[in-house]
């Protein structure tokens, strides 16, 4: 245990420099994929064919590619049609866009559940499509969809680590980078499960909270 606590004191600090990016890469791929999920799932359920079926197929070629795959691609390949991006940037976009599938996912299926009728009575006091979606099925949706957003955050924190891949050196390269030069493993990746669960806690206390408050309704 005094090893431990010793390992602990010499590396947090290197593991709270990728903490710093574990985070700023979940929060930016969160905005990139709730702004796209929302997009795609407003498409889905415009009633416009062409709309619906882009959004469908998106989604579905999304879903297909291993996350791993898409950062690979926006990494190395998008610069040979010069399109560059730094590691960080990429990572944010590629989970982003990997997420998007999912955000929007959960965001067609609160719409949907919302009662036909709501729909047909702001139709019947003249509300266009987009004032009915901005009014009225959107605030709802939203509701909805809390407890399935909060669950994308905590797998969205976990995912972060594939950046790793592209040369981001956030938690996971970083407690990576330490055990190969000290070779003390059980030590340096005890405490990066330990700060993952740190950071995981809250949301998980969030998506809770969220799960009683759909509960009550």
């Amino acid at each position: 245990m005094d090893s431990f606590l010793a390992d602990a004191r010499e590396f947090v600090p290197i593991l709270l420099q990728g903490v710093w990016l574990t985070i700023l890469i979940t929060a930016g791929s969160l905005v990139v994929s709730t702004a796209l999920g929302l997009v795609w799932a407003m498409m889905r359920v415009s009633g416009v064919p062409a709309l619906s079926f882009f959004a469908a197929t998106f989604i579905n070629v999304i879903r297909g590619i291993p996350i791993i795959v898409q950062l690979f691609y926006i990494y190395f390949v998008l610069p040979d049609f010069g399109l560059s991006f730094t590691a960080v940037q990429a990572g944010i976009i590629g989970l982003g866009l990997a997420y998007s599938a999912y955000q929007a996912e959960n965001f067609r299926a609160a719409i949907e559940a919302i009662d036909k009728g709501q729909v047909e009575a702001a139709q019947t006091i003249g509300m266009g499509w987009g004032l009915t979606m901005r009014r009225v099925l959107l605030p709802q949706a939203f509701r909805a969809a809390l407890p399935p957003f909060g669950n994308v955050m905590i797998m969205m924190l976990k995912d972060s680590s594939q950046a790793s891949t592209i040369t981001v050196a956030e938690l996971a390269l970083q407690g990576k980078l330490i055990a190969s030069a000290t070779f003390k493993n059980t030590s340096v990746f005890t405490l990066v499960a330990l700060m993952y669960l740190t950071l995981s806690l809250p949301l998980i206390l969030i998506v809770r909270h969220f799960e009683k408050q759909a509960g009550r309704r």
